[in-house]
């Protein structure tokens, strides 16, 4: 089975520095149903369990309209397979009209994800969106009719500011240009027909009841009731969906879907208010990307019916594997280059974390005393999930030492637990195994050893690349070196060698600057962490440690960090 309640299976894949667990047994999570389901039958226009909600990602069509987030035809199908393996319903693969590229990244799509197969008869609807524009229509069959479940996503605004200012329509033209729209796709053997009212929140409800009304007696299958600005509250939208159901004539005979913005932080909650009133099908993206502030979060919504849906939504259930939705994640994130929040609900990287000491405590203890599902579930292999730093208790600090191996003295522990406190206090990236070896075995001197006073680096296509550099030592004298290297970090770090006199390898060197959307000349802050570790002679006989838990010999590192401002050319 491939819906969430079969849960984990598969093997391991490292993924940069965690690892992505895809695990062969059940891991129990508190609210997560213990039996297997398989998902109802598709059929275009209604669902059989009337407690089942499709999941419709359009991470590939609205999600990549995120500034910067564009998607070459390779990485739109590789995202569409691990669609697949999530167990979306429905992957909107993208809007053919709007380019060569895009045509033929749905059309692989559809020929491709469209048609796997899955031996409990899963594969996922193909969806292309267009306007209400006969060449739309045409362009959009045509990417996604090779798939053995094709669906056309239309979309045409029902919202008088939209009809004033945008489409210079009357109602009138808008219900006609809606039936005809229809009409065509049926001409064209297209049977699985969405109906896209943009901006219904804002829509007059009469008029969006007329439209509506008219659509599903011309042929459409699935009304989608966006809340294209992110404008509603949950209530409001809930009382939306619930106004629609009440008064479009052959509602009954349709699946309602929901689309909700994130302008105001609500979309997850707009889109679950939804299904409460009634709509069957939640359109979402991965991370909660798209236009503006983003769509309705797959993995919010996801797991959240997960954990709520039997008991607080009636039942409510999806046919989503979330084991996948880690790896979905850090994929998507990748290939758009649009980096999680790490404070990010679910998928961040600090939402299996614990810092402060009174949470530490509970969570040493028992694990749901903070934790409402375990990260083995989304498909995240835990890492301890104790971040040492400067809210960190003393059980924390204990803990973390018995994993390294050390079983200190209550006097030695007082000891490096104000050192910890002290070193905590300024590091702002918290603290390493590496730092915690430092402290335990009193090797590290937390006075500034040496102080950078000045700084000059020439590089161009010209020329070598030179650095020279000023450092103030021990002694409090500034001293002046300067190096080339085969470019300019490389005649910086040589420059400071000669100074310190202390042989080191860069082991890593990382500059990262979140600049998504921005205008040249902005000021973005980057952030630069530098590792290194002794070298030469230093190598086998300095900063080496055997006292770890594995009882082998390991060789320190030492990373430093800072954060600039710089601009963007």
């Amino acid at each position: 089975m491939r819906s969430f309640a079969s849960n984990l299976h598969g093997h391991g894949v490292p993924h940069g520095d965690r690892r992505v667990c895809i695990r062969s047994q059940p891991t129990p999570v508190v609210g997560f149903q213990s039996a297997p389901r398989r998902r109802p039958e598709y059929v275009p226009n209604k669902i059989e369990d009337s407690n089942y909600v499709r999941i419709f990602d359009t991470t590939l069509r609205d999600g990549e309209q995120s500034p910067g987030a564009t998607l070459s035809i390779k990485e739109k199908l590789e995202i569409a397979r691990q669609l697949s393996l999530l167990g979306v319903d429905v992957i909107e693969a993208g809007f053919p009209i709007s380019s060569p590229d895009d045509f033929a990244a749905v059309k692989e799509i559809a020929m491709q994800v469209g048609n796997d197969v899955q031996e409990d008869g899963y594969v996922p609807v193909i969806c292309g969106m267009g306007r209400t524009v006969l060449k739309d229509l045409e362009r959009t069959w045509e990417a996604v009719r090779h798939a053995k479940r094709p669906r056309v996503h239309m979309v045409l605004a029902t919202s008088e500011i939209h009809l004033k200012h945008k489409l210079k329509m009357t109602r009138g033209q808008v219900i006609e240009n809606a039936i005809a729209a229809v009409k065509h796709l049926q001409s064209m053997g297209c049977y699985d027909i969405e109906f896209c009212a943009e901006d219904a929140s804002r829509s007059q409800p009469e008029f969006l009841y007329e439209v509506l009304g008219e659509v599903i007696k011309a042929g459409a299958t699935t009304l989608n009731i966006p809340d294209t600005v992110g404008w509603s509250m949950p209530p409001e939208y809930q009382s939306l969906i619930a106004g629609i159901k009440a008064n479009t004539p052959g509602v009954e005979n349709v699946v309602l879907s929901t689309h909700c913005h994130d302008d105001l932080g609500l979309a997850a909650a707009n889109s679950l208010a939804g299904v409460m009133a009634g709509a069957r099908q939640i359109e979402v993206c991965v991370n909660g990307i798209g236009e503006r502030a983003g769509n309705a979060s797959l993995e919010q919504v996801v797991m959240t019916m997960a954990l709520k849906g039997e008991e607080q939504m009636s039942g409510m259930w999806t046919g989503i594997n979330p084991v996948y939705i880690y790896p979905a994640s850090r994929m998507v994130s990748s290939h758009t280059g649009m980096m999680v929040q790490p404070h990010r609900a679910i998928v961040g990287a600090n939402a299996f974390l614990h810092e402060c000491g009174m949470h530490q405590d509970g969570i040493l203890k028992h694990r749901e005393t903070y934790e409402i599902m375990s990260p083995e579930t989304i498909g995240l292999e835990r890492t301890g999930g104790l971040v040492l730093g400067k809210l960190s208790g003393r059980k924390a600090l204990v803990t973390r030492l018995q994993q390294l191996g050390f079983e200190l003295q209550p006097e030695e522990l007082n000891e490096v637990f104000q050192r910890f406190k002290s070193l905590a206090d300024k590091k702002k990236t918290g603290i390493t195994d590496d730092d915690l070896l430092g402290l335990v075995t009193g090797d590290r001197d937390e006075a500034v050893q040496w102080e950078l006073t000045d700084l000059q680096v020439v590089h161009g296509t010209l020329g070598i690349p030179t650095c020279r550099i000023g450092l103030k030592g021990p002694d409090g004298i500034i001293r002046v070196s300067e190096s080339v290297g085969t470019g300019p970090v490389d005649a910086a770090l040589k420059a400071i060698n000669n100074l310190v006199q202390v042989d080191a390898e860069l082991m890593d060197y990382n500059v990262n600057a979140c600049y998504n959307g921005m205008a040249e000349g902005s000021q973005v802050p980057a952030t630069t962490t530098v590792t290194i570790r002794p070298a030469g002679a230093n190598k086998q006989h300095e900063h080496v440690s055997t006292e770890t838990y594995r009882g082998a010999k390991v060789q320190r590192t030492f990373t430093g960090t800072t954060v600039l401002i710089t601009y963007i050319v």
